[in-house]
């Protein structure tokens, strides 16, 4: 291993912190490179699809289980909350329709999940997600617009982001496959233009956060603490899914790990902006989940290679 490759192994567990105190210290600057976020999750996605090959791909009765509570949940969530408070509500119904994350794949391996069964997972909840999302944010988006104009803005500016990385990646399957090539067996690109991204969003979300009055502040700790309840009751949800089909883990990551940078940038461009506070904290939440998943399964681990000896 190079000491450049040392290098990059050793900070990769700090860049989450690194990402997200950047974003607070520098919310100021953030204005002038916040136009970047939809190029970077354009280029982390298409990273991310050009692994893909359409033969791996299967829909399974658990990935139509999960959508289902994705979708019907965010709707539902949304509709329960809104009486209460409308950003809330907000928060709470774009940290569950968000789409699977693009790393997610990842963890799930390193948890002892399919990957494969996660990748085709991601995949369909991205697309779906850049299919439906136009139409519920135009529905739930604040104040009186035209709902048909509206979803068809929304559909002009998310179907490009999510699905232009996918057809982009299969063109370049059939036209130029060296350069697919390439480009798939960069993954690891991905996670830092994902730090990058998540450094912006973060930063945004901050900026908005202290541009709001003393009187939002009992506001942005529920929205805060219903992000960590969606974020435990997905994981949860998604592990007792999988577990019927023999697969908690990739139920567990694919229903719980949100592409949070993709949703704090919804909910900052197309709902009320303090919205973003919901992924925002959602980060934290799943990376702690994660984080204590991935200690359990070493232990485990440990204790197994100590059993054998």
């Amino acid at each position: 291993m190079t000491k450049g490759q040392m290098l990059r192994q050793r900070l990769k567990p700090w860049m989450l912190p690194i990402a997200m105190v950047g974003g607070i210290l520098f919310h100021g600057q953030i204005a002038y490179v916040g136009f970047l976020t939809p190029y970077l999750i354009f280029a982390m996605l298409l990273i991310t699809f050009c692994r893909i090959d359409r033969r791996d791909f299967h829909l399974s009765g658990m990935m139509g289980w999960l959508l289902l509570v994705q979708l019907a949940g965010s709707v539902g969530l949304y509709l329960a909350l809104r009486g209460l408070s409308v950003d809330v509500a907000q928060a709470v119904f774009i940290c569950v329709l968000c789409p699977t994350a693009t790393a997610a794949p990842v963890v799930t391996g390193m948890l002892g999940g399919s990957v494969t069964r996660l990748v085709a997972y991601s995949l369909l909840s991205n697309v779906t997600i850049a299919l439906v999302a136009p139409a519920l944010l135009a529905w739930i988006g604040p104040g009186d617009v035209d709902l048909a104009a509206a979803t068809v803005s929304i559909a002009c500016n998310v179907g490009p982001l999510i699905l232009g990385p996918l057809v982009a990646a299969f063109l370049l399957k059939g036209v130029m496959p060296k350069i697919h090539h390439e480009i798939a067996s960069r993954q690891a690109v991905s996670f830092y233009i994902w730090a990058v991204s998540l450094f912006i969003v973060v930063g945004k979300s901050v900026s908005f956060i202290m541009s709001e009055p003393a009187s939002k502040v009992p506001e942005i700790v529920v929205m805060a603490i219903a992000a960590g309840l969606a974020c435990a009751g997905q994981f949860l949800i998604g592990r007792r899914i999988g577990r019927r089909y023999g697969d908690p883990i990739s139920g567990a990551q694919g229903l719980g790990q949100k592409n949070t940078v993709l949703a704090i940038w919804l909910a900052l461009t197309y709902l009320n902006p303090i919205s973003s506070v919901g992924p925002a904290a959602y980060i934290a939440w799943q990376n702690t989940i994660n984080s204590i998943q991935l200690y359990l399964k070493q232990r485990r681990d440990l204790q197994s290679a100590v059993n054998k000896n």
